[in-house]
């Protein structure tokens, strides 16, 4: 798990490379991670569009500043290409910046959006991204198959983030009320309708379904795999932002 600090949080088989503190309070918000394809590393995205590299992650291999954000235009998320050679980044406005062996393959930035992106991610085969904005709108590139979104649909949270399955036939999106919308894929449970202490920030593929976490660092595994444990009982001081999935 990922923590706005940028401190990470490691469970089960997964390991803790960095950093070994949290930033300054006067540093960027940490906003994503995505490990590399090795579960031996990772790059942190920060709300400034800069990345740090850790583990086998080696050298950045380029990031955004804030010189080349627009108004009102965030970082929001980072996904890499299955070598690990290249990564997107991509912001709230719909943009999509590739770095490495990453392919732009066009994005939403020229659409007017209902709602910001909040989550962006590159197909398994690197050739594709979806990009999931807040009203549930679903934006499609490369070999990414639309199979349906939540756009037009009155929600009752915004939607935070979207996942492939593990078939690549269909996906899921979660809200942060932690409710569920499954798209050819298969419905594996939600947390809609129940009361949360803190809201949902991510959504992770895991075994044949999902994990999702809460801002207070809790988890909800809906899956075939064992559950390692969460910082639900003794959340950080820092909300946490982002969860991902080794190997």
């Amino acid at each position: 798990m990922l923590g706005s600090d940028g401190f990470v949080h490691a469970f089960g088989a997964a390991h803790t490379f960095g950093p070994n503190a949290a930033a300054p309070a006067s540093a960027p918000a940490a906003v994503d991670l995505e490990p590399t394809p090795t579960g031996q590393g990772y790059w942190v995205l920060d709300a400034a569009g800069r990345i740090r590299a850790f583990g086998d992650a080696g050298a950045a291999l380029g990031d955004l500043s804030t010189s080349s954000l627009r108004p009102a235009e965030r970082p929001t998320s980072i996904s890499r290409t299955p070598t690990g050679q290249g990564y997107w980044i991509f912001t709230t406005t719909g943009r999509v910046v590739a770095f490495g062996d990453a392919v732009h393959l066009g994005d939403a930035s020229a659409i007017v959006l209902n709602g910001p992106v909040l989550d962006s991610v590159a197909t398994p085969s690197g050739n594709g991204y979806y990009l999931v904005a807040a009203d549930g709108g679903i934006f499609a590139f490369g070999d990414a198959s639309f199979l349906g979104s939540m756009g037009g649909t009155r929600l009752n949270a915004p939607v935070q983030s979207l996942v492939p399955d593990s078939d690549r036939s269909g996906y899921w999106l979660v809200a942060s009320d932690g409710g569920v919308f499954a798209f050819e894929a298969l419905f594996r449970g939600s947390m809609g309708g129940t009361t949360l202490n803190r809201p949902v920030t991510g959504m992770v593929r895991f075994g044949d379904g999902y994990l999702m976490v809460g801002e207070d660092g809790g988890i909800f595994n809906f899956s075939d795999q064992p559950f390692h444990g969460s910082l639900g009982d003794r959340p950080p001081a820092f909300p946490v932002v982002s969860v991902a999935a080794r190997g």
